[in-house]
């Protein structure tokens, strides 16, 4: 049995992990709050969505380590230690981001004018996936 592609499987997994949880963790308030508000569900299906980017993240991840590792300028023990890390840090803020997407959701349903702010908010958790993004690309 090869090993090769743990770390690449890990990037992608745990970070579609991630996206999957904020994704409903943010869709469950959506529904909650589209039941006793009469208009704007499409604001708040597309804020409960955000955290399914994070997933795009691990998927290049997953594409360009493995491609690295078959090349042979990445090894495999390093590809898991950058899948995990990396893979764990977009999980982790995919969470996050679903949890300040319910709260938005819920903000912006007693006062629309904030919406704005909330997508900031969540535009400034969802950096932190971008960083790890970023910073396991500079390790290979």
């Amino acid at each position: 049995m090869e090993f090769d592609m743990v770390g690449p499987a890990l990037a992608l997994g745990l970070s579609a992990i991630g996206s999957s949880i904020g994704c409903g963790i943010g869709g469950m308030a959506s529904h909650a709050v589209m039941s006793r508000v009469e208009e704007g569900h499409g604001k708040f299906i597309a804020m409960s969505a955000m955290p399914s980017s994070q997933m795009f993240y691990g998927f290049i991840l997953m594409y360009l380590m493995s491609g690295a590792i078959k090349a042979g300028t990445l090894s495999p023990m390093s590809g898991i230690g950058i899948g995990f890390a990396s893979g764990l840090a977009i999980m982790v803020s995919a969470i996050y981001q679903g949890r300040a997407a319910a709260s938005g959701i819920q903000a912006t349903a007693k006062q629309p004018a904030i919406f704005g702010k909330c997508l900031a908010a969540l535009g400034i958790v969802e950096s932190f996936a971008l960083f790890a993004f970023v910073f396991a690309l500079m390790l290979f």
